[in-house]
């Protein structure tokens, strides 16, 4: 007996490589797609899956939106989120809103359809370092909350590279990223951090003991 599974995603080509992948599986029977929250709920039931491989941030209906209507429709059904957030709204949202597991993108071939297979047997699946914060939030034990909890943890990555005095190429070298995306995350540091510039993020985090005093 196959698993049958749906695929969401606004990105096409990921989608089309997470179908190859899955496709690969003898297991698993892609039977429907979808490329934003509204669609996959109609996706959903038309095609009777026994899980959903969903993305957080999508258009018209969100993720976390999208897989808290569907548990409500179909608790019985298994929702796998397959998302670049990695920050606790994010994954602590998507659980309680149903999800029975949660991998960031990135995660190899095997341990997606490992992940997949799991969840349409009832199990809960996490990624390394989400499945220590599960853990950690479960038990009472969670770590001692990071310094500007608003940001997520490559914002935070970026603005101690800010801190420590490295310019836009050299943080987008020591990340892997490219400088547009560099850029993109500072951005959004400013705005989460409500500040002008780098300068006054920078003697924010510095505040907060990040990077040099």
């Amino acid at each position: 007996m196959t698993v049958r599974v749906v695929v969401a995603d606004d990105h096409p080509m990921y989608r089309f490589g997470l179908r190859a992948v899955l496709d690969a599986a003898p297991e698993v029977d892609v039977v429907g797609e979808a490329a934003d929250g509204a669609a996959l709920l109609e996706v959903v039931a038309r095609c009777a899956p026994d899980v959903v491989l969903t993305d957080l941030s999508m258009p018209r209906l969100s993720g976390t939106a999208a897989v808290d209507e569907l548990t409500r429709r179909r608790p019985g059904l298994g929702v796998l989120v397959l998302t670049m957030h990695e920050d606790d709204a994010s994954l602590f949202g998507a659980l309680r809103a149903g999800a029975r597991g949660y991998l960031l993108k990135g995660a190899d071939a095997d341990e997606i359809v490992r992940a997949v297979l799991a969840v349409a047997g009832g199990d809960a699946v996490y990624g390394g370092a989400v499945a220590r914060r599960v853990v950690d939030a479960l038990t009472g034990r969670a770590a001692r909350a990071p310094a500007l909890p608003e940001l997520t943890g490559r914002e935070r990555e970026v603005l101690e590279l800010l801190a420590a005095g490295l310019p836009t190429g050299q943080i987008a070298r020591r990340l892997a990223l490219s400088d547009k995306t560099v850029r993109n995350h500072v951005s959004a540091v400013l705005t989460k951090l409500q500040v002008p510039d780098r300068a006054a993020a920078v003697a924010r985090a510095r505040e907060a003991g990040i990077g040099p005093a």
